[in-house]
């Protein structure tokens, strides 16, 4: 064993010291690695949400497609053509009658009609107001569909 030269006393202070500077030193190399890799990952996590995002968004795509396609197959259907034009265009085939009915009956039974010109019936003009809250609150009841 080593003797401490004379008017020195050798403290345990040296081997603490270099495991303070050690500690510090893994320290600063983990913060250091910290700050490099944390705006990495969190772009890294940042796009994995976004292929996500795009995946889903390709799928709804795709089924869209899907759709489109089946209708276009149904439009090579020269009976589902003649069905559409006599539906939505009113076509009819020479010789044949088409006949269309305005509102066979009331939607709602409290709602006075308009008189005929035969008719001693007379309905009084409501305001515009009146007319605007009815439909507001029309629109507004459950179950009113149009």
């Amino acid at each position: 064993m080593r003797r401490a030269p004379a008017g020195w006393r050798r403290v345990g202070g040296a081997a603490t010291n270099r495991v303070v500077r050690r500690g510090a030193v893994l320290v600063s190399i983990l913060a250091f690695l910290a700050v490099l890799l944390g705006s990495s990952v969190a772009a890294w996590f940042h796009q994995r949400t976004q292929l996500a995002a795009l995946r889903e968004r390709v799928a709804t795509q795709e089924a869209d497609v899907a759709t489109l396609r089946a209708e276009r197959e149904r439009w090579n259907d020269p009976a589902y053509v003649e069905q559409q034009a006599r539906e939505r265009l009113k076509f009819v085939r020479p010789g044949e009658r088409s006949y269309t009915v305005l509102d066979p009956e009331p939607a709602d039974p409290a709602t006075p009609s308009i008189a005929g010109p035969g008719s001693s019936e007379k309905v009084a003009p409501r305001p515009w107001y009146d007319t605007v809250w009815e439909s507001v609150r029309t629109a507004d009841a459950p179950g009113a569909r149009r």
